[in-house]
């Protein structure tokens, strides 16, 4: 397993930028922004891990705004953690022997998510390649039982 990212919202990209880059001294290691989801994610990593953030796209923060305005209460600001793994559907299977609730499965081989016993959401990301469906993750994501 390997840490990967924190996501935090932010409400003004350019004071959260001025904030984190110029304040703080974090780097902008790369930017992703989505027309369609109306959406923009920037990746920010702290000086002593900018080598290794743009080799291997960890350790970062990521800032995500969203363009239509949103008030976010209740810690909806603070995102997720977000973890590589080798095999997500060993380490979900893993994760509900020990009686986690996988709230968004692992059905497309590349993503999940978990919440902390304290309510923290977990991003667990397949390294690498995005592996093929595999039962029962593919047709129990359908039924709802997820």
């Amino acid at each position: 397993m390997r840490y990967l990212h924190t996501m935090v919202r932010v409400n003004d990209l350019d004071k959260a930028l001025h904030f984190y880059c110029k304040l703080f001294g974090l780097q902008e290691i790369r930017r992703y922004e989505n027309e369609k989801g109306r959406f923009t994610l920037v990746f920010l990593a702290a000086p002593g891990d900018i080598d290794r953030a743009k080799s291997e796209a960890a350790p970062c923060l990521e800032l995500t705004y969203n363009w239509d305005p949103e008030e976010y209460t209740g810690g909806r600001n603070f995102g997720h953690l977000a973890y590589e793994v080798d095999d997500i559907y060993a380490f979900c299977k893993h994760l509900m022997d020990g009686g986690v609730t996988i709230n968004r499965p692992p059905r497309d081989g590349h993503m999940a998510f978990v919440r902390s016993p304290d309510g923290i959401s977990i991003e667990i990301l397949q390294k690498g390649e995005r592996l093929p469906a595999q039962e029962p993750w593919a047709s129990m994501a359908n039924t709802g039982e997820w």
